[in-house]
Formats: C-alpha cells, sequence, structure tokens
C-alpha cells in the first residue's frame, strides 16, 4: 500500500500566509491560504496536514482558531477527516475545477466583513422594528419616506444634501433604464450613446423599438462636438452616459468634459440618462455629470454592483416633479415597487452605517485585485487601479470574439468587446471582471491562464478554435 505523503514542519512556510494583523479573521487567512495552495497545485489530495494542535504552535494562535480554519476549509470541499490518521486535502471537487469566470461585473467579497453575520444583523434589525405585514404586502412605487432618506444619504458624497422627494427607489438599474426609456422617448426614436456601452441599454433600446446611434469617444469619453452634431441631426430622446469607470471601458470621464456635455444637452433641450454605478468604486472621481445640469439629467446609483447583487435596490435622482411622475407611470407599468424586504434591509444598512463598511471593504478588496491583475498581465493592463472590471485591448494576432472562445475552451469565461458594440463595429479588446470569483487564489490562477493565453497565437489550438 503507497505511503500517504505529510507535510513536515518546514514545508509549511509554502502554503501558510503570514498573518496579517489587518487582513481579516485569522481563521478565514488560513482557509484562503489553503484554497490558493489547491488551486495552484502546491498542495494535492492526499496531503495530510499538521495536527490542530501543532499546526497553532506554529502559527502562534489558539487551537480555536485552527479549528474554525480546518471547518472552514471542509465546507469548500477542500479536506477531509480520517479519524485517528488526521486531516487530508480531499480529492477535487466540481467547485475547483469549475469555469472561472471573469465575465460577470459583480462587487468581490471583502476581506475581513464577516457577510451571514452582517445580513443576520441586518434582517434581525429590521424585522424588530418594521411590521411583519408591511414587508409582505403592496407598496406604492417608488419608495417609503424611509427608503428616500436612505437614498439621499446614499447620493450624500454626489451631491452633498438632498431632499429626498426628489428621489425614486426601483428595483435595480436595468429597471431605472427601462423606465427612463420609456418616460423620455417614443417608439422609433433615437437614443445616443458611445460607441461601447452598457448591454443592458442595448437589450432595452431593441425591446422597446428604439434605434441606438453611436456617438465617437476618445480617451476621456464622448466627444462634446460630435455630441452636438448627433442632437441637431437625430434630435434624440435621450443620451445615456455611464461616465465614471465606464462599462466596459473603465474610463472616468474629467469633470470638464462632463460640464461640456452638461452644456450641450441644455442648449439641445435633451435628457441624460446618468448611468453611475461605479462612483463609490473610484479613486476620486468628478462630480456627476447631474451636478452641472441638474434639470436635464436623470441620475442612477444602484446597490447591486457595488455592494452586493442581491440588492436589487437604485436610486433615480430626478428633480422635476412632473417627469418624476411620469418617471414613475413608466416603472410602474412593469415594476410595482421594490420588494419590500428588500428596500427595508438596504435603508437599515444605510442608515445605520453597515453599508458605508461593506463598501469600504469591497473598495479596498477591488483595489486589491486590480494590483494582482496589474502585477500578471504586465505590459497589457491598462487601468486605472479601481473599479470592478479592466478593459484589454488585445494584440494583433487575437480577435476579441476568437480569444473569448479559446478562453472558453481552457476554462475562463471573458466578455469580447462585440457584446458591448452599440453599432458599427468594435475595438478589439475583452473585459475582465475582477469580482466574481471569490477567492483571491482562483482570480490569480484564472488570470495567469488567461496571460499565458495570450501570449500564444491562435494557430497554435487546434482547428475546433476558429
Amino acid at each position: 500500500m503507497s505511503q500517504l505523503r505529510t507535510i513536515q514542519d518546514e514545508n509549511l512556510t509554502t502554503w501558510l500566509p503570514r498573518l496579517a494583523m489587518h487582513g481579516g479573521p485569522r481563521f478565514l487567512q488560513i482557509a484562503d491560504a489553503l484554497q490558493a495552495a489547491v488551486v495552484d497545485g502546491s498542495l494535492k489530495p492526499g496531503d495530510r496536514l499538521p495536527p490542530q494542535r501543532q499546526l497553532a504552535t506554529q502559527l502562534a494562535v489558539d487551537l480555536t482558531t485552527i479549528t474554525r480554519a480546518y471547518d472552514e476549509a471542509r465546507r469548500r470541499n477542500l479536506l477531509e477527516g480520517r479519524g485517528a490518521r488526521g486531516t487530508y486535502v480531499a480529492a477535487p471537487k466540481v467547485e475547483l475545477t469549475s469555469i472561472l469566470d471573469l465575465s460577470m461585473n459583480t462587487p468581490p467579497p471583502p476581506d475581513g466583513v464577516d457577510f451571514d453575520d452582517l445580513l443576520k444583523q441586518g434582517l434581525s434589525q429590521v424585522l424588530m422594528r418594521a411590521d411583519p405585514e408591511l414587508l409582505m404586502t403592496y407598496h406604492l412605487a417608488g419608495g417609503s419616506d424611509s427608503d428616500r432618506k436612505a437614498g439621499a444619504r446614499w447620493l450624500q458624497p454626489m451631491f452633498g444634501d438632498l431632499d429626498p422627494r426628489q428621489l425614486v427607489v426601483c428595483p435595480g438599474a436595468q429597471a431605472a433604464i427601462a423606465a427612463s426609456i420609456l418616460a423620455l422617448t417614443q417608439p422609433g426614436d433615437v437614443i445616443l450613446a458611445e460607441p461601447t456601452t452598457y448591454p443592458g441599454l442595448r437589450a432595452a433600446a431593441a425591446q422597446f423599438g428604439r434605434h441606438l446611434v453611436a456617438v465617437a469617444a476618445d480617451k476621456h469619453g464622448m466627444v462634446p462636438e460630435m455630441l452636438e452634431q448627433a442632437c441637431r441631426l437625430h434630435q434624440p430622446g435621450l443620451v445615456f452616459l455611464n461616465p465614471t469607470l465606464q462599462n466596459p471601458t473603465a474610463v472616468t470621464m474629467p469633470a470638464r468634459r462632463r460640464q461640456e456635455l452638461a452644456g450641450i444637452v441644455q442648449r439641445c433641450n435633451v435628457r441624460i440618462v446618468e448611468d453611475d454605478p461605479y462612483w463609490l468604486l473610484a479613486d476620486a472621481p468628478p462630480p456627476p455629470i447631474a451636478s452641472f445640469a441638474p434639470e436635464q439629467v436623470y441620475y442612477i446609483s444602484t446597490l447591486s454592483k457595488c455592494l452586493t447583487p442581491g440588492l436589487r435596490v437604485a436610486f433615480v435622482l430626478i428633480r422635476d416633479a412632473q417627469e418624476r411622475e411620469r418617471f414613475l407611470a413608466a416603472l410602474r407599468s412593469f415594476a410595482l415597487m421594490v420588494a419590500p424586504l428588500t428596500a427595508a434591509l438596504a435603508t437599515q444598512w444605510i442608515l445605520d452605517g453597515s453599508a458605508d463598511g461593506l463598501m469600504d471593504g469591497i473598495r479596498n478588496e477591488a483595489r486589491l485585485r486590480h494590483r494582482m491583475a496589474r502585477d500578471i498581465l504586465a505590459g497589457r493592463y491598462s487601468g486605472a487601479g479601481d473599479g470592478l472590471h479592466v478593459w484589454l485591448e488585445l494584440p494583433a494576432y487575437w480577435n476579441s470574439s476568437q480569444l473569448a472562445r479559446a478562453a472558453d475552451s481552457e476554462g475562463i469565461a471573458v466578455t469580447p468587446a462585440e457584446a458591448f458594440a452599440t453599432g458599427g463595429g468594435s475595438v478589439n479588446a475583452i473585459r475582465i471582471s475582477l469580482g466574481s470569483i471569490k477567492d483571491r487564489g482562483r482570480l490569480r490562477a484564472g488570470l495567469q491562464r488567461l496571460s499565458q493565453l495570450l501570449a500564444r497565437r491562435p494557430e497554435s489550438f487546434s482547428t475546433a478554435v476558429v
């Protein structure tokens, strides 16, 4: 019978982290290091781990910390106990070999934040303070007074003090975009957007029979002269902009460009729908366009993209009361309300400060992941170091759809530029999302495999990948 290998004391440093004072709970640091070692092959199925007391001594932590770390690793299907024989690295499970998803823009799990505990505490406070019957019945569209006050608090970093009555609470940014289109345009109308833009806009415009027309952009975003020309030529129903960490290009439009665009829509009497999900993730972002043209802009800020996708709550700032009513009428045609329990949880977190703490953790985690991407994609990374994604221009020997198919064949999902094209072609690039892979070790493995793939030419693949 073959001997099972034992991880000796002198080899512990090959996989264990240096426990950081501010690196989050120590048991999670240990569990994360275990998972990273299993993913990169430093630990292999059948490797025996040290006894818990021995490891506690080695790391100068108490036994409870090691017990919790091992329990967490078992929960992730990394370890298995074999009674008196000890604890061993488990055989690979589906989770370790599943596709590495770099295609979905979601907030990364913040280090040092116990999300399960945060959720339990938030719901406990909601149930303690609210009438359960009110959480399970119909509500008027647009949010309660408390929800609007929470929205005003959430938007304070962008605008300072706001009148909560100017806010509408929506079940997510996509619903807000759809309601904006219905409120501001008629079938057959033109919507202006940048050459690469949020796919949800494309889907909504096509569904409602509106025509999306691209306006040229440069390294600072939509070009003012081209916007004015397009406004006069097409008489659009609205202009759609995502000026902060734009999806997908990650461009943040400077303040002067925002002012110029605001001046143009004022002169042409056109509304802007400013979709701004990443403002709080950006490093010192300029004021929103809505600051420069308050009456011309519908401003949308969603919690789904910067806190967690499960919070389908977006706040829409519409200054004019009549336009607000028109927007609400459009919203009610397909979405009566935000789920009351979801809205109540969002409001609780915002007003008790939990959302700010979660936001800080996500912001720090996102920047750490950008540093990882910059190191691994050296020479190709061109991000700003914040936000949830990187826009990666490809070498000439790859095109984006071809690269996406090749990556998929190697177990990596990325999004090609074609998915964002407004029309008339697209740049040769892919979007890489940095938050959708929960574990940093798996993210590192995905980025490394992608970097290796980029260095190879398409002809090195089988003819099945074309």
